[in-house]
């Protein structure tokens, strides 16, 4: 009987021992989802644009994502999240032919509390630099804007919303001005250990392009 108890006994404690990693896995996975948690993270995004141009080319876009918080004082904080694109532009003339190397980098800093409620936002400035290593890699402009982030966690879900408008106050005055949109949605639903569901497509507008050219909508 005491051999009995004693294996129930360890059998209860890995089961439980078990459980808290599991939490451990889909509440960490949860913070690395939400773009506003107090974690250090730094989320690698691939991309991949097809059928551009008459060729039919395909453009690859590799987003490193840095994502850095701040406590600015008991109640606030201060999440900065920098995007490093590495992306090859295709010759859209050509079925050959075209650039990699670095594109714009952006950087964006939300002033976000740090006790919320069943909604989390955060806003502040993005800013954009001309760092792109070749002219068709990004716009030769220095540009600035408002951004906003909102986002839910009811049960297993992560649901929210991120915006941004830029506009160029200078740069290169050969190149085209800059006023662009851009909209993300993102709904995630959580499995158990970790695992998870995304669907985050970009939707982009720029203001500059004619009405019909003008707006990027994946699915």
């Amino acid at each position: 009987m005491k051999k009995l108890i004693f294996s129930i006994l360890i059998f209860t404690l890995l089961a439980l021992v078990n459980n808290v990693v599991a939490n451990e896995d889909e509440d960490l996975a949860k913070q690395t989802q939400n773009p506003l948690s107090d974690l250090i993270s730094v989320p690698f995004q691939n991309n991949f644009d097809f059928n551009i141009g008459p060729h039919d080319r395909t453009r690859y876009t590799l987003n490193i994502q840095p994502v850095v918080p701040f406590g600015i004082s008991e109640n606030w904080n201060i999440i900065t999240r920098t995007i490093v694109p590495v992306l090859y532009q295709p010759d859209v003339t050509s079925n050959s032919g075209g650039e990699f190397g670095l594109g714009d980098i952006n950087t964006t800093w939300w002033l976000s509390p740090s006790k919320t409620g069943k909604l989390v936002w955060g806003i502040g400035p993005i800013l954009q630099f001309p760092t792109a290593t070749d002219d068709t890699l990004g716009t030769g402009k220095w540009a600035a804007g408002p951004s906003l982030v909102l986002l839910t966690m009811p049960g297993n879900w992560v649901v929210g919303a991120l915006a941004n408008n830029i506009w160029s106050y200078a740069g290169d005055s050969k190149r085209d001005d800059v006023n662009q949109l851009l909209l993300q949605y993102f709904v995630n639903y959580n499995l158990p250990q970790g695992w998870y569901l995304v669907s985050a497509p970009i939707n982009t507008a720029n203001w500059e392009a004619d009405s019909g050219d003008r707006w990027t909508v994946p699915l």
